[in-house]
């Protein structure tokens, strides 16, 4: 039985949309409550998890360091910081961060979910 299982981050961040029209609102520096979601599917292990929620906690750290309270155009990889490029970088962290420190976690991750308000989100999924 395969069975998906899911764990829910925040931070918050400015960004300023700059691509966008001047007139646009999102072109002007703004901030959001962000929410992260890992989406990770897999078989249970002896323990009855799919993966330990303290070790998806444990892989978020280190990007939480990089994204909480900063300016998303100045982090490296993110200079068009849109929700779907945010969720584009932290998927390619993680699965690169994963690929040597966790190769289990890093098999059943499939997804990525950025939201940036309560009423719009992006994903990146595994293909």
């Amino acid at each position: 039985m395969i069975v998906t299982i899911a764990k829910r981050f925040t931070f918050d961040a400015a960004h300023r949309l700059d691509r966008l029209p001047p007139t646009h609102k999102c072109h002007r520096l703004h901030g959001h409550t962000y929410q992260v979601e890992f989406v990770l599917r897999g078989k249970m292990d002896d323990r009855g998890f799919v993966a330990d929620y303290d070790e998806i906690a444990q892989m978020w750290l280190p990007l939480h360091g990089q994204l909480d309270h900063r300016y998303l155009n100045e982090v490296p990889g993110l200079e068009i910081p849109s929700t779907e490029n945010l969720a584009l970088w932290i998927w390619r962290k993680i699965r690169e961060d994963l690929r040597e420190d966790s190769p289990t976690l890093s098999d059943c991750l499939v997804a990525v979910r950025v939201s940036e308000s309560s009423s719009t989100w992006a994903e990146v999924t595994k293909s």
